[in-house]
């Protein structure tokens, strides 16, 4: 390979996300300096905040400015270093884009770069030892507090975040209902995560089903919605419950403000507790959370899916697939295979 091939922010999105927001482009390329490494990105993670990021609005982080390589973590090869840490054919996670070559100084600070350690899946840290395992676990056993008995109810819950924090509260022994779209994903939730009951906001009344499946009302509350169904959990909380505010993608593609639940008193009446969290407020605990993850997986506890799409050209549609609800898991893109 010749070139670097990348895809920039063109135009920032207006309602839907689509392809006509990103411009494909090449690029030399570049090269490592003294201290730094080049790397081949070989998987991209895909994640509902990067429509945040399109945003002309001062976040978390900064947003992606026209012209820019568009952001995305990613798995990628060491392919040249210049930095004695680091060898050539090192796997690494950082922040890599959307193009198939980045440079990174290691230790400068964002983007950072880590190793990989031996016998984990070149996949693995993109989820579920990734951002989104990582914010499951501290959202769920920080905020959330889950105790065992108690029930915990989780939206979006098929996706790579939710079905995470959904298994961590059964483990720790609660009773897990799921709220997701789709058969499919119900199924995937009932069988193979083991969450107690799993609701179809596509095909069911969530607010009747949450009161028919929850008849002790709910304790803990993971969102990754907003919207409509953050105002029928709302509806159906214990007394102390504890609301976790992940996300909020029911709106994340609205070209108008979205009204909020109509009910916020019941957390007044119910004395209960909502609170939102950003993951990154959390990452120098990584070495906290990434063993008992691991553990939990290796055990056959905790189970984990990946939606894996291929194909350079198909980053912008992968993007997509996030919210048309076509994914199930981890929506990851391969780029390469390792050399």
């Amino acid at each position: 390979m010749n070139t670097n091939r990348q895809w920039v922010l063109a135009k920032r999105p207006h309602g839907m996300v689509t392809k006509d927001n990103f411009e494909y482009r090449e690029s030399p390329i570049p090269e490592p300096g003294e201290g730094q490494v080049l790397l081949r990105n070989l998987y991209l993670s895909f994640d509902p905040t990067q429509r945040g990021w399109m945003e002309d609005r001062e976040s978390y982080l900064p947003p992606v400015q026209i012209g820019e390589v568009m952001r995305a973590g990613a798995v990628a090869q060491v392919a040249e270093s210049r930095n004695p840490e680091f060898s050539k054919g090192d796997l690494v996670q950082t922040t890599g884009g959307w193009q198939d070559f980045v440079v990174v100084t290691p230790g400068a600070g964002w983007p950072g770069v880590s190793k990989i350690p031996e016998g984990v899946a070149p996949t693995m840290p993109l989820g579920v030892l990734g951002v989104t395992g990582l914010t499951a676990y501290w959202g769920l056993l920080d905020l959330g507090q889950p105790k065992a008995g108690e029930t915990v109810l989780v939206s979006g819950a098929a996706g790579a975040t939710g079905s995470v924090a959904g298994q961590i509260a059964r483990i720790k022994g609660c009773r897990v209902v799921g709220i997701a779209g789709g058969p499919e994903k119900c199924q995937w939730l009932k069988d193979v995560a083991r969450f107690d009951d799993v609701i179809d906001y596509k095909n069911e009344n969530v607010d009747q089903r949450i009161a028919e499946l929850c008849p002790n009302k709910v304790d803990v509350f993971f969102d990754n919605v907003g919207g409509d169904i953050l105002e029928a959990a709302l509806n159906h909380i214990n007394m102390r419950a504890r609301v976790v505010l992940c996300g909020g993608i029911s709106a994340y593609n609205a070209t108008e403000p979205q009204p909020g639940p109509k009910n916020l008193m019941n957390l007044v009446i119910m004395r209960a507790r909502m609170e939102g969290f950003i993951v990154i407020d959390y990452m120098d605990r990584s070495h906290i959370a990434i063993p008992e993850l691991m553990g939990w997986v290796q055990s056959g506890e905790l189970v984990y899916k990946e939606d894996v799409q291929e194909g350079f050209e198909n980053i912008p549609d992968t993007l997509n697939r996030l919210f048309t609800g076509k994914n199930l898991g981890k929506q990851i893109l391969k780029i390469a295979d390792p050399a």
